[in-house]
């Protein structure tokens, strides 16, 4: 199995602490953005200067703003650098909120990812760079850690899936999940303020869906990453029908 030649990904190194240094380094940066400090339309400090002010790692500090563009708050411009956006977080997204009184609102937008994550975890198969499939495997990390230590996983779920996108080295694939915003992770619409309320073996389940997709793009085997997408993604659709049933 892929696992046993790459290492289980629930064996590899629990990442908790930076899980923690990206939110205290993008609520810091949202804090300055709400006060004034940064205003709408500025740009923020380069890669290179947010690792020296807040001491942390390049990738913590590209996963911290990664968190404010998922909020609308900032914008990255090609060339250019990064930009503040908005002075509030609006959750990124221009889809219409799902109706919660209807289940089916939230099928039809799992439907939608399927359509489109599918073929990003084939190209990711396809395409990924060594660093971008460490960077999904320590994603997967991040989620176990946190079911580990009973805390809400929604956002860590949403990298993961963010992480296979920029491995599809098209960047309109992490657009396209961007847009969703919130809506992306359906349990984050049904349970707004958190989701620590979620069964522990509802997130062991999706965690064992999420170990296939992960496998299958470190094996570079496109066909299963395809396919462990659509029974993650198609298998969360009959979760949700059920509820729709007395």
């Amino acid at each position: 199995m892929a696992g046993e030649a790459l290492g289980h990904p629930r064996e590899r190194r629990p990442a908790k602490g930076r899980v923690s240094l990206v939110g205290t380094v993008s609520d810091d940066l949202r804090r300055r953005i709400v006060e004034g400090e940064l205003s709408v339309g500025d740009k923020l400090p380069s890669e290179a200067e947010l690792t020296r002010q807040y001491d942390v790692s390049r990738t913590v500090v590209r996963e911290a703003i990664a968190a404010l563009r998922y909020e609308n708050m900032v914008e990255a411009r090609q060339g250019a650098g990064v930009f503040v956006r908005n002075n509030q977080p609006s959750g990124g997204s221009p889809f219409p909120q799902p109706d919660t009184a209807r289940i089916s609102s939230i099928i039809e937008i799992l439907e939608l990812r399927a359509a489109v994550e599918m073929e990003a975890a084939a190209l990711a198969a396809a395409r990924r760079s060594p660093a971008q499939e460490e960077m999904i495997l320590e994603r997967y990390d991040d989620i176990d850690a946190l079911i580990a230590a009973g805390k809400p996983t929604r956002d860590a779920d949403m990298a993961f899936h963010l992480a296979i996108a920029d491995a599809t080295n098209n960047p309109r694939f992490r657009e396209f999940l961007e847009l969703l915003g919130k809506n992306a992770i359906p349990r984050t619409v049904l349970q707004p303020d958190s989701d620590t309320a979620t069964p522990r073996d509802y997130l062991l389940k999706i965690q064992e869906e999420h170990r296939h997709i992960a496998e299958a793009i470190s094996a570079r085997d496109e066909a299963a990453a395809r396919e462990a997408v659509r029974t993650h993604l198609i298998g969360s659709q009959h979760r949700y029908r059920a509820r729709l049933r007395p």
